[in-house]
């Protein structure tokens, strides 16, 4: 079992993960920002400054227990969001997995395979046995490309969360290391 310190560059066929810059800030604030981001993640905590959003993306390299990566399209090399391992639980093997794609990301894939790229890292190069992942009830895309990428639905807290003066729910899901094998044999 590998920690998560080294940051690869993992590349597919239309993206490019990659490690986060200082010099990143200023598009991933637009990202953080956009109107559909929020509504599907949530309002950040706290006032995010370009000066703090600097400090935050310039250090993400040096974090030995959590692992995040630039989303950048392929093709154009523009940065279009991020992939995050985090939680590290070196005892149970196991992590907990965010992503958002901002909207010149998004319609195009490129979340379904920075999701299949930063979960296969995971398992085969960090040893993990279990990712999981927590997403609202109503986020059907990200739902549909979670199950795309093998993850499973394993149960649903109700009413969990108050947004815009409605109860919403928060669906968990996770994957385990032979489920993404078998995903991963299957798909050569």
């Amino acid at each position: 079992m590998s920690d998560f310190s080294v940051k690869p560059v993992l590349t597919g066929d239309r993206t490019v993960l990659r490690p986060f810059t200082e010099a990143d800030a200023e598009v991933m604030a637009e990202i953080i920002e956009d109107p559909e981001v929020v509504h599907f993640t949530g309002a950040p905590s706290g006032e995010l400054t370009l000066e703090r959003l600097r400090s935050w993306y310039g250090t993400r390299s040096e974090q030995p227990d959590r692992l995040d990566l630039a989303v950048t399209d392929r093709a154009t090399g523009e940065l279009v969001g991020e992939v995050v391992l985090y939680e590290w639980d070196s005892h149970a093997r196991s992590c907990t997995y965010r992503t958002l794609i901002g909207p010149r990301g998004r319609g195009r894939g490129l979340g379904t395979e920075a999701t299949r790229l930063i979960v296969g890292y995971g398992f085969e190069q960090l040893g993990l046995h279990r990712i999981e992942l927590e997403a609202y009830g109503y986020n059907a895309r990200a739902l549909r490309v979670y199950e795309k990428a093998g993850f499973v639905v394993e149960g649903v807290r109700r009413e969990a969360d108050l947004r815009d003066g409605e109860w919403v729910d928060w669906v968990i899901m996770g994957i385990l290391d032979r489920e993404w094998a078998a995903l991963s044999s299957t798909a050569r």
